[in-house]
């Protein structure tokens, strides 16, 4: 059976009615048959309210307190999110970081993953749940919470793609691909049908918010595939992955290294 890791972005889950939309989404999946991991931020703007509160508290938050304040976000998510599911008679659990087996360095709001610890999950398949993940977060060997840096949930559901085998990971956003420059700002943009790991790096370092670069740099280096959809509308998205060259859909045709080591004991 194929297994599919979905991550949510804070506005695809940043009221009920989204949430809402995510579980339907989630288990229109399921019903194809397709075993899922849903990995979620926190809810949109959530993030930055706790980091003003932190800065109005101390001009210089102490930094494994402010990882344990910023990583509440994801949870709360995480744990609607499977009650979302629950509501439509779909079995769910929600997971910290550290109940996903996330073990991380010591360095506080930009920690690195150094092993994922895949039994619990696992096990939670096999009973046929679908475990949902608070992403941007893992825990440290002394059992502190760390966190991965903005965008971290990107790197939490490749770093989970990777370590799980999973057949493919589904970034779902507020828009419904890459684009070959900021449609905000150039009218001309177009999606990208697909992109290779290195440009989508080359974008993300360049200041692309799609995709978190160590997440894309990750991707690179454990071949994980990648596509980046809307959360909103239903469309094909933009592929990511070992692609020799960036090709175009113009927008008059319509169409739906940080891991050292993982363990699954499953």
């Amino acid at each position: 059976m194929r297994l599919v890791i979905q991550k949510y972005g804070g506005t695809s889950v940043g009221s009920v009615a989204r949430l809402r939309a995510v579980a339907e989404r989630v288990d229109r999946t399921r019903q194809r048959g397709i075993r899922i991991v849903v990995v979620v931020s926190a809810m949109a703007s959530v993030t930055d309210k706790q980091l003003d509160l932190a800065h109005t508290i101390s001009a210089a938050p102490d930094g494994r307190e402010l990882d344990r304040l910023l990583s509440t976000g994801e949870m709360v998510s995480s744990a609607l999110t499977a009650m979302a599911l629950q509501a439509r008679g779909c079995p769910a659990l929600s997971f910290t970081g550290h109940q996903a087996g996330i073990v991380t360095d010591d360095t506080y709001t930009a920690a690195r993953i150094q092993r994922i610890d895949t039994t619990r999950l696992h096990k939670a398949l096999d009973k046929g749940y679908i475990p949902v993940v608070a992403g941007f977060q893992g825990e440290n060997a002394a059992h502190d919470v760390t966190t991965l840096g903005r965008g971290g949930s990107d790197l939490t559901a490749v770093a989970l793609a990777a370590s799980l085998h999973a057949d493919l990971c589904e970034i779902y956003t507020d828009v419904d691909g890459v684009y070959s420059d900021d449609p905000n700002l150039v009218p001309e943009a177009y999606r990208l049908d697909s992109i290779s790991y290195d440009e989508m790096l080359e974008m993300a370092r360049f200041g692309a918010k799609v995709l978190q670069a160590r997440a894309v740099a990750f991707a690179k280096k454990y071949a994980v595939p990648v596509v980046v959809k809307s959360s909103f509308v239903d469309g094909p998205g933009t592929r990511v992955g070992h692609t020799s060259s960036t090709q175009a859909i113009p927008p008059a045709v319509d169409g739906s290294g940080e891991l050292v080591g993982h363990t699954n004991r499953a």
